[in-house]
């Protein structure tokens, strides 16, 4: 049995391919459902941010499940087969647990400590239960990632102080304009980053704030927070000339604004610039617009600067998570690799019942005077007996599951109990 995780992140794979590779929420549930079909791959679960599209799978066949999300990948991927691979990480088991527990933990962000993929990465794991693709396996795995990102925050400072991909939006605006105290911003969504981002501006001062958002009671409710203006989603071209600065966040699965918007917004402006920085994948702004004059358009990958720097400030926290990281992943890994032993110890368990009940049965029939009492006595004795017997056995065989030549052990485990023959 293996676990395999296949995916592109912010590190390996540029912001075109990331756009390719991700998933909405409302299409994950029949794609997860569809990669359980046919058998051989037993459980599934897609994590699809803006900065990674990761696929966990759970399966007896490590070459079948590498096979399947490959081939789902590859059938969203406009790039060659090769091209892709180039992109890509395939890890198996140890790896894919040790990873798995670093994104949870946010060591494997863009934003290093940033609190936003714990969240993320429980989102797809109640996604993955509501399809019915998450079974014992990552039911555990999930839990276990979990109980690994509280213990990195509770025992590292990895996450005091930490930014978020807002934030590092917000400072790329600061840099751009020596001051945003008179520029009017315009947000275009109202999610949990769109908030955040609008937290930070109204720290930097900001006082013009413009909210538009597919949902309008969405938009007024963040806009009557912020002091600011909500705008029907329908309007957002004809309002675009209004924005010194967009700064945009949404799921749409193509882009909300185009060239053709902005030609007539700068129009309207007199060519006064705009600034667009565009943090949603797949991208709300049409790359295109970053070619007209007068228009400067940032997307997640240009916010790699004011990341590095935050980074340099996370190392010595990162090796005190790295740590944390190793060890819960040996003791992870450790109950994993005991699962190779448990057919044998099932196996042995039901032939130890077979000989007692088959030995407690022919003493009942010679001891013909025994009552109800003395038999429920004897019943429970022989149980005794046997629990006993095998529980150093038992322990001995789960200890020595997994390890370098535990096959072998196993063997001869089944050859001296005659259990060879019986099912593994």
């Amino acid at each position: 049995m293996s676990l395999i995780l296949i995916g592109a992140n912010h590190k390996t794979a540029p912001l075109e391919l990331r756009e390719s590779l991700s998933f909405t929420p409302e299409e994950q549930g029949e794609i997860l459902r569809s990669l359980l079909y046919p058998p051989d791959l037993d459980e599934a679960l897609i994590l699809s941010t803006c900065n990674r599209t990761e696929i966990l799978a759970h399966g007896a066949d490590v070459h079948v499940c590498m096979d399947r999300i490959r081939s789902l990948m590859i059938s969203r991927s406009p790039q060659s087969v090769k091209e892709l691979q180039e992109h890509i990480y395939v890890l198996v088991d140890f790896e894919a647990v040790r990873h798995l527990f670093s994104v949870a933990s946010s060591m494997d962000s863009m934003v290093i400590g940033e609190p936003q993929i714990l969240g993320q990465v429980k989102e797809a794991y109640r996604l993955a239960v509501k399809s019915g693709t998450a079974g014992p396996m990552l039911n555990r795995l999930l839990h276990h990632a979990f109980r690994v990102s509280k213990r990195v925050r509770t025992e590292t400072d990895i996450g005091r102080g930490a930014v978020s991909v807002a934030y590092a939006a917000v400072e790329m605006a600061r840099s751009i304009f020596q001051s945003l105290l008179e520029k009017t911003v315009l947000l275009v969504g109202a999610g949990e980053m769109i908030e955040l981002a609008a937290k930070h501006l109204k720290e930097r001062g900001v006082r013009k704030i413009l909210v538009s958002n597919r949902t309008f009671s969405r938009a007024e409710a963040l806009a009557a927070e912020l002091g600011g203006e909500a705008l029907e989603f329908e309007s957002l071209g004809s309002q675009l000339h209004r924005a010194d600065m967009v700064l945009s966040c949404t799921g749409s699965p193509t882009p909300l604004i185009g060239p053709e918007q902005v030609k007539k917004a700068l129009k309207t402006r007199k060519n006064r610039p705009m600034f667009f920085i565009d943090i949603a994948v797949p991208r709300d702004v049409d790359p295109s617009v970053g070619d007209l004059e007068n228009v400067f358009l940032y997307d997640l990958d240009d916010l790699q600067t004011v990341v590095e720097n935050h980074r340099g400030q996370r190392q010595e926290e990162l090796k005190k998570a790295s740590a944390i990281l190793e060890e819960e992943t040996q003791r992870f890994c450790i109950w994993l690799d005991s699962l190779d032993a448990e057919p044998t110890i099932r196996a042995l368990a039901q032939w130890a019942e077979q000989v007692r009940q088959s030995e407690l049965q022919k003493s009942i029939q010679k001891l013909k005077t025994l009552n109800e009492k003395e038999k429920r006595t004897l019943d429970a004795m022989t149980r005794a007996i046997v629990s006993k017997l095998l529980h150093e056995p038992i322990v001995r065989i789960r200890q020595q599951g997994g390890k370098e030549g535990s096959a072998g052990y196993l063997e001869m485990a089944r050859e001296l109990f005659g259990l060879n023959g019986k099912a593994k």
